[in-house]
């Protein structure tokens, strides 16, 4: 029987992707001039920025709360499954690298050649973060096909690896030109928070079948 506790992370889980959204919506509202198609997510709490105190308190904080809180979920619900008691990690990692990308903020311009410590902490927490979501929902194509007999999972899961990683290239070009860099970003990032939405989703109907089979 899936506890109360459980099924609440389950939730934080699917709260994610509304979240961060919103977050970063409304703090782009307090930033005069902010483009959200070319400009980084981060810059919103860069050295300098206008929303430098009120990015990472709407955004970066509770989203990290909110990932451990569902990277929990996922560990206490496999406790004797390797493979998925690892992504819950990986999500619980995920969401203290967010603690620490709002904690120390990235030079001003987000500039990845900055030698800052701050940028280069916040550097180094942004790929924690890449890294996690990439790998753990990587893994879980198969875990949904071969450990749960899942095909919708596991394709779902595929199909948001594959896009996360596809624009990296055009990510990579937009540092370059100037252009484009908040929309693929936004692509790469919103892809991978939109699966552990997703997992949550499914984690969450899978409780509710077994409750159910379980009071008959």
């Amino acid at each position: 029987m899936i506890s109360e506790a459980l099924r609440k992370s389950y939730y934080a889980g699917i709260l994610i992707p509304f979240w961060l959204a919103i977050g970063v919506f409304v703090a782009g509202l307090f930033y005069p001039g902010y483009d959200h198609i070319n400009q980084a997510m981060s810059e919103l709490g860069a050295v300098g920025s206008p929303t430098k105190v009120l990015s990472p308190f709407i955004n970066n904080y509770p989203l990290g709360l909110l990932f451990i809180a569902f990277g929990w979920s996922v560990v206490k619900t496999f406790r004797s499954a390797l493979l998925p008691k690892l992504t819950g990690m990986l999500i619980i990692a995920h969401g203290v690298s967010s603690f620490f990308a709002g904690y120390y903020a990235c030079d001003v311009g987000c500039n990845p050649e900055s030698e800052l410590p701050s940028q280069l902490i916040h550097g180094a927490a942004g790929f924690v973060m890449f890294i996690t979501l990439s790998v753990a929902s990587s893994i879980w194509v198969y875990i949904g096909a071969r450990q749960l007999k899942s095909k919708r999972l596991s394709v779902f899961s595929a199909i948001c690896t594959v896009v996360a990683l596809a624009v990296l290239p055009a990510m990579a070009a937009s540092v370059e030109s100037g252009y484009g860099f908040g929309l693929y970003q936004r692509i790469n990032y919103g892809v991978s928070v939109v699966w552990v939405s997703g997992l949550a989703v499914f984690l969450l109907h899978r409780s509710t079948i077994e409750s159910l089979k379980a009071n008959d």
